[in-house]
């Protein structure tokens, strides 16, 4: 079976994405940012090993032109950002994998390796510096328990060990340690 990527992205609106780097630069410069930085990503993970889906947020951004036309899109729908990506996990066989859209050493190679994990793992993640993480995957997504990504403090140095802490008894593996953009000194 074909492993699927899916890309979590907002629609890029000043003020409505990257909003703490937009503290520090505007809230236009930041949106500019985080456009040409997905357009970018898109380009370095797109790869024939795997399909490549992006959830956006809002729901009627399925039908935006800011992302290339050719890739599929589905709706993240409500809820908090655990709620979002357990859904988009959900929606997929597997193996999928989730990534964010604002950490630039996102590749072909990071992408490849958390596949390859998941061949003797049950879940994957790409820890962050800051104790969170760019990356998280399940070999079958529809045996993830019920209160997966539950309870967890997102934004926090707690958000890994807190989703880890819903895959109880699981075999998970980690890969590469990457850093998101959130304040102008991550750029």
């Amino acid at each position: 079976m074909t492993p699927t990527l899916i890309v979590m992205l907002k629609e890029p609106r000043p003020g409505r994405v990257k909003t703490r780097l937009g503290r520090d630069i505007g809230q236009v410069a930041a949106c500019w940012w985080f456009r040409h930085q997905v357009a970018r990503l898109l380009r370095r993970v797109a790869d024939p090993r795997w399909h490549l889906v992006l959830a956006v947020a809002p729901d009627a951004a399925v039908v935006s032109r800011a992302w290339p036309s050719h890739l599929p899109r589905i709706p993240q729908g409500g809820g908090d950002l655990g709620a979002r990506m357990a859904r988009a996990l959900r929606r997929f066989p597997g193996p999928v994998c989730v990534i964010g859209a604002d950490i630039p050493g996102i590749g072909r190679a990071q992408v490849a390796r958390a596949f390859r994990a998941l061949g003797s793992s049950r879940a994957v993640f790409g820890p962050a510096p800051d104790g969170g993480y760019w990356l998280v995957g399940a070999r079958h997504p529809a045996r993830l328990p019920p209160g997966f990504m539950r309870g967890v403090r997102w934004s926090t140095e707690h958000a890994l060990r807190d989703t880890r802490d819903t895959l109880p008894g699981w075999r998970v593996a980690e890969v590469d340690v990457l850093a998101d953009v959130d304040r102008v000194t991550d750029l």
